[in-house]
């Protein structure tokens, strides 16, 4: 399909998505703030949006209530008073739905489909989507625009991912980040479809320039791994400008991991478009040897983050450990409160601060099925529990306003 034609079929899609609403969130569970929760069932369930007033108290159940995606893996981003659900196609075409809120509740305004991505973020007024090839035969890497005000694919293009690495191994993206009128997209090196790689201990950071995505330079740190993780944003972009990327240490070779660094924290200077060699924060010394593994900016140099135990490190890592870090201060404060982590089942990785440099609020699923919102005081590093999740394991944690 040419772009043209794309274009056409989105703008139909479009007319039709608006005059169909899904009110299906229930008149008790009405606010701005969206809940993806998968259904308990036993496999191949899709996501249900969930609707709510407050994170700080009260009960949310997917009974009989909420907007069910299609297809079972789904992940979410909000942007331009929009939430976009997207659906990872496992090698099959994706889908992009988008809402806005109304009232309290969801309005779909359009579903189109996409190729399946592994990267996407919000630049600008749009959304940047990548498609990341693994195969070292065909390392054409393809991108696309979506206008969030139109509602329509806007620009495409391609990015060649083995030859700007020049280490026979193809770069895939582990997220995209918006600085200034640049995109930065920090990337691991892979030589196989299963991640792993001959430079377990090397950080990478690609710099596009967003107007025509024009590969611009490629930085290299070798102080730590690479940045992020598979479908985690490893890079955050502080008031002063700075930006700062976390390392979880975890490259493998062989299927096994192979990072002899440490998980830590290196700063870029967006002026020079270089890594600060006069910055380190090595997370592992500073926590007891936690390795970080998810993070969400609060503001003001703070972070609420996931990490796990040296012997907990897997390839994929998913800690269950909560603490704040200060990239300034170089510290890690473990965060009180919460359940103990035998009992946890997972933490959500997609959550929703209020930029306030204090307060963030994460999901906590238990294994005895119940899941809650917990809100997190950076300054005390006390966690208090709210919301209740009823029916479903919670997946992600966003506000539409």
């Amino acid at each position: 399909m040419n772009i043209k034609t794309r274009l056409a079929a989105l703008f139909v899609a479009a007319t039709f998505a608006v005059s169909c609403s899904d009110t299906d969130s229930g008149p008790d569970n009405r606010g701005n703030f969206v809940l993806a929760v998968t259904p308990a069932a036993s496999t191949g369930v899709a996501d249900y949006l969930l609707t709510a007033g407050s994170l700080e108290s009260g009960t949310v159940s997917t009974a009989n209530n909420g907007v069910e995606q299609d297809g079972t893996y789904r992940y979410y981003v909000t942007h331009n008073h929009k939430f976009f659900s997207m659906l990872y196609g496992q090698g099959n075409p994706g889908a992009v739905t988008a809402y806005n809120i109304i009232d309290g509740e969801l309005n779909k305004l359009t579903n189109f489909q996409t190729e399946t991505v592994q990267a996407f973020a919000p630049v600008n007024n749009d959304l940047l989507l990548m498609k990341i090839s693994r195969n070292l035969t065909t390392p054409t890497s393809t991108w696309y625009k979506v206008n969030t005000e139109s509602l329509t694919i806007t620009s495409e293009g391609s990015v060649n991912t083995l030859d700007f690495t020049g280490l026979g191994e193809l770069a895939h993206f582990t997220w995209l980040k918006q600085v200034g009128d640049k995109v930065y997209a920090p990337y691991q090196t892979v030589k196989d479809r299963s991640f792993n790689t001959n430079y377990p201990d090397s950080a990478w950071v690609a710099i596009f320039n967003y107007a025509d995505m024009k590969l611009e330079k490629v930085i290299r740190d070798e102080r730590t791994s690479f940045i992020g993780r598979y479908f985690q944003d490893g890079l955050s972009v502080s008031e002063d400008g700075y930006v700062y990327a976390f390392s979880p240490a975890a490259a493998t070779t062989d299927g096994k991991v192979a990072s002899k660094t440490k998980s830590g924290v290196l700063r870029i200077n967006p002026k020079t478009q270089e890594f600060d060699r006069s910055y380190y924060f090595n997370v592992e010394e500073a926590s007891g040897g936690k390795s970080i593994t998810s993070w969400l900016y609060l503001g003001n140099n703070n972070y609420i983050v996931h990490s796990q135990l040296e012997n907990e490190r897997t390839a994929y890592p998913a800690g269950l450990h909560v603490g704040i870090v200060n990239v300034i201060d170089k510290t890690y404060k473990p965060v009180t409160g919460l359940p103990a982590v035998a009992d946890i089942i997972s933490l959500t990785t997609n959550n929703y601060t209020l930029k306030d440099g204090n307060t963030g609020y994460i999901g906590v699923n238990l294994k005895d099925g119940t899941g809650y919102v917990y809100k997190i005081d950076a300054a005390t590093q006390v966690a208090t529990q709210g919301l209740k999740i009823e029916g479903g394991t919670l997946t992600a944690i966003q506000r539409v306003d």
